[in-house]
């Protein structure tokens, strides 16, 4: 079972996010509402999944970025009820792999961090591929 975290300011949203993600299988081991209350939880649980709303992301980005230095094989997740263009590319630099639209519609948000994940998977496992052709192709040049 996968590990999240779940920052934002509002105690309603995390709630209701948090009763999304248990109800699709995920282990929901904290919730914060600071930048600072994410880097305790990331210390502490080491959580593969992290849902920071925009308004935490936009509050401390030193700490969110703090978050993507220390684990960079979290996956960030950014919470919002609306997403212009600049704020995604803002977030996609901020080392943000997916979105998470508020009012949470519990489907689309279970759907939105499985194809993420999967998504994922397939960039490691053919980098990984990639890694082993490379070593293998200059392991048998040698051998010549």
């Amino acid at each position: 079972m996968l590990k999240a975290v779940i920052i934002d300011t509002s105690a309603v949203a995390r709630g209701l996010l948090n009763t999304v993600l248990t109800d699709g299988s995920y282990d929901v081991v904290g919730q914060g509402h600071t930048g600072a209350s994410a880097i305790a939880l990331m210390v502490k649980h080491n959580p593969q999944i992290v849902c920071i709303a925009r308004d935490v992301v936009e509050a401390d980005e030193a700490s969110i970025a703090e978050v993507r230095k220390g684990w960079p094989k979290a996956m960030l997740f950014m919470v919002s009820s609306e997403f212009d263009a600049p704020t995604v590319q803002k977030a996609h630099a901020m080392g943000f792999i997916g979105f998470i639209v508020k009012p949470f519609n519990a489907d689309t948000v279970l759907k939105t961090i499985r194809g993420t994940i999967i998504t994922m998977v397939k960039r490691q496992q053919k980098a990984q591929a990639e890694l082993q052709a490379a070593a293998g192709g200059s392991a048998g040049n040698g051998a010549a």
